[in-house]
């Protein structure tokens, strides 16, 4: 039986009524704002030595990007009633990892890029040997913030929640998928072949912020079972998306170099389906992620509002 943070079956529904009460842009504005504020005090301060270090995390996590999982874990844990500030933990976890993964993914032993959040990659900016040590340090400081003692959360749980991370991020998830990714350059990939590779590389840490979230709160297993197939939906969903936007818009767009995954000759959704198959599959992803949610009502409103976010936006 889960054990989260007691409420009222009245303050609850009241909680809801204010979060749904809230127009969509000015959640995810006000959900931003918290994990940023929470990531900028969870990161070591300027000045505390290694300095050099601590400074290219700090670049490395603040100040850019839509925080997409943080808001699909605050999204998700809504839906059961999780406090925010319990939510907070999570989302800035899987925001941690997933910027240790951005900043070795820009090495030049892997995709050697220059650009990423419309500035210098952390390599640039700093140097390779930095970049590599502010992926390690931001990985283990993403365990360390989620092994923190949560506020009315049983132990049990918040292990769970642990090792759900560890496998999204590991062999069997996002470094995984990044393995098949690099050995695909040149390679012509089947449809269900770069599903696989897509739902460890991309998917893995998406399935996870969902799930982190829905575990802070009461959700139970059959809830589970049905937000992780929701959440396998937009993971692909979000990779479709991202192929098209590389091949339609512009670097200053994306705030990362357009065009980079044709020139290094990668196997796309574009390349493999074309520009307009590409969009019919994103269409079909997106209608099987707003069914998954049918079972959870006007509770689930938040994640609809974001499967239609991740397909309609343009950077």
């Amino acid at each position: 039986m889960p054990t989260v943070c007691v409420i009222s079956i009245q303050s609850l529904a009241a909680s809801r009524k204010a979060d749904t009460a809230m127009n969509f842009p000015d959640w995810m504005s006000g959900i931003q704002q918290r994990i940023e504020s929470s990531l900028d005090a969870t990161l070591p301060a300027n000045g505390i030595a290694p300095t050099r270090l601590h400074d290219a995390m700090r670049y490395s996590v603040l100040g850019g990007g839509k925080r997409i999982r943080p808001l699909l874990c605050h999204a998700a844990g809504s839906i059961f009633g999780a406090d925010i500030s319990v939510l907070d933990v999570p989302a800035m976890a899987v925001e941690l990892m997933h910027a240790y993964s951005l900043v070795h993914d820009d090495l030049p032993c892997m995709d050697d890029d220059i650009l990423r959040r419309g500035k210098p990659t952390c390599h640039v900016q700093f140097d390779e040997t930095t970049a590599l040590l502010v992926g390690d340090a931001l990985q283990t400081l993403a365990f360390q913030t989620l092994s923190d003692r949560l506020t009315g959360m049983a132990p049990a749980r918040q292990l769970d929640m642990l090792n759900l991370l560890a496998i999204a991020s590991g062999s069997r998830g996002m470094a995984g998928g990044q393995a098949i990714d690099l050995a695909a350059v040149g390679q012509q990939l089947t449809l269900s072949e770069l599903e696989f590779m897509h739902i460890h590389k991309t998917g893995a840490l998406i399935r996870a912020s969902v799930l982190l979230g829905a575990h802070c709160g009461e959700a139970m297993p059959d809830d589970l079972e049905r937000l992780g197939h929701f959440a396998n939906r937009i993971g692909l969903l979000f990779q479709v998306i991202d192929d098209i936007l590389d091949t339609e818009a512009s670097t200053s767009t994306l705030g990362k170099t357009a065009g980079k995954d044709a020139a290094q000759n990668k196997p796309t959704y574009v390349n493999i389906l074309g520009v307009g198959e590409a969009k019919s599959k994103a269409a079909k992803l997106r209608q099987d992620a707003h069914d998954a949610l049918a079972p959870f009502g006007e509770a689930a409103n938040r994640l609809h509002e974001l499967t239609d976010y991740i397909v309609e936006r343009n950077f």
